[in-house]
């Protein structure tokens, strides 16, 4: 089998990864754009068990991987999903000092990971997740074509 692409390019899928979040998110820095999505995966991860976090995990980009994995305390027992403005609310909190995480922070993480990761195994994973899951990840769009992967 050959090597995944996202491991073979990995800097140049976490470069466009990058970019299409601080456009969505009209931030200007590397900084800014990581800060928004460790927030958004890290208020993610708080809702799913260890085994259910690896599988999620798995069917992201290289590097996103890393980061949702990153620090995690897979001993904390699950949270539920709470209403939207809450989970924004949570997101913003992380790193409270050193964030300029928008509202749009988790439609905009979830739109760029829609475009580097396989729909059909995101909605898979997804599927088997706590309830709740399908609508944190959930994108609205005029033209679907837009969330539709762009890496293979």
């Amino acid at each position: 089998m050959p090597m995944p692409w996202t491991y073979r390019h990995a800097s140049k899928e976490w470069r466009a990864i990058l970019d299409d979040l601080k456009d969505r998110m009209d931030l200007v820095s590397d900084n800014s754009a990581y800060t928004a999505m460790d927030g958004v995966l890290q208020v993610f991860r708080r809702r799913l068990t260890a085994q259910q976090g690896i599988d999620f995990a798995s069917v992201l980009p290289s590097i996103p991987r890393a980061v949702f994995i990153n620090g995690w305390q897979v001993e904390e027992p699950p949270l539920p999903f709470a209403d939207r403005a809450a989970l924004v609310r949570e997101v913003m909190a992380v790193r409270k000092d050193h964030n300029l995480t928008p509202e749009n922070a988790i439609e905009a993480v979830a739109w760029t990971l829609r475009r580097y990761t396989s729909r059909a195994d995101l909605e898979r994973v997804l599927q088997r997740l706590p309830e709740g899951a399908v609508d944190f990840w959930h994108v609205e769009v005029a033209d679907p074509r837009e969330i539709e992967q762009r890496i293979f």
